[in-house]
């Protein structure tokens, strides 16, 4: 059976880099390229960060129900073809999504038994760091970046795992850890006592266990004056 992974982070948060480090850690895993509207930034090449396509293309595959999940996200759509599932279920490999809230909630509707990671910055202050140091946008841009950041980690709940991506190293082994976590647990083979100890570091980024964790964090991103309504 393949699983399914759903990351998701508010932009900014590292997602994409400790996505890159599992990638080259765990086996069998097979990472979906979203398709966008967008243009291509930087050095961005179409198939590697993501398949960059027209509005009108974009458009005619969700006539044709070939996305598992799209969504338009500042003016531009991003989506998840179906065929990156099928190809992975063919080959025996699990699935990767590095998708946004709203492409979650679609997954989950039509996948229920995927599992949904999600991916939190420190506090809005290092967040709004890490935005103005990669200098990809313009000061408006971040600020709408901020603004959308605090509405994406109010879904926080909606996630089986919560990971504070505070450094590095940590953070990627944490992520490696739930994703073989779930593989171990979905095998229904006998698990050593090393991989016991996998599972237990999985289980500390469980909802239930973070939330105490979470609460500065969404405190930060509340409004002046807002603190003592939560």
């Amino acid at each position: 059976m393949t699983n399914v992974f759903i990351i998701s982070a508010p932009s900014g948060s590292g997602k994409s880099t400790l996505v890159n480090e599992v990638l080259k850690e765990v086996s069998g895993l097979e990472f979906s390229v979203s398709y966008t509207t967008r243009p291509a930034r930087g050095s961005e090449k179409s198939g590697r960060e993501y398949y960059f396509v027209s509005r009108a293309e974009f458009e005619k595959m969700i006539g044709e129900d070939e996305f598992l999940e799209h969504a338009d996200v500042f003016g531009n759509y991003y989506g998840t073809a179906k065929r990156f599932l099928r190809q992975a279920e063919e080959e025996g490999k699990d699935l990767l999504l590095d998708i946004d809230v709203q492409g979650a909630e679609q997954i989950k509707r039509k996948l229920p038994q995927a599992v949904s990671i999600f991916i939190l910055p420190p506090n809005r202050k290092e967040l709004e760091s890490r935005l103005r140091k990669r200098s990809l946008d313009t000061a408006e841009v971040i600020d709408r970046r901020l603004a959308t950041a605090a509405r994406e980690i109010e879904n926080y709940e909606k996630y089986d795992y919560i990971l504070v991506n505070d450094r590095l190293e940590p953070s990627v082994e944490l992520l490696k850890s739930i994703l073989l976590a779930v593989q171990l647990q979905r095998s229904e083979s006998q698990i050593s006592a090393g991989e016991r100890e996998t599972v237990a570091r999985a289980e500390s980024c469980r909802l239930q266990n973070v939330r105490e964790r979470v609460q500065p964090i969404l405190a930060s991103f509340a409004p002046a004056g807002a603190g003592d309504k939560r």
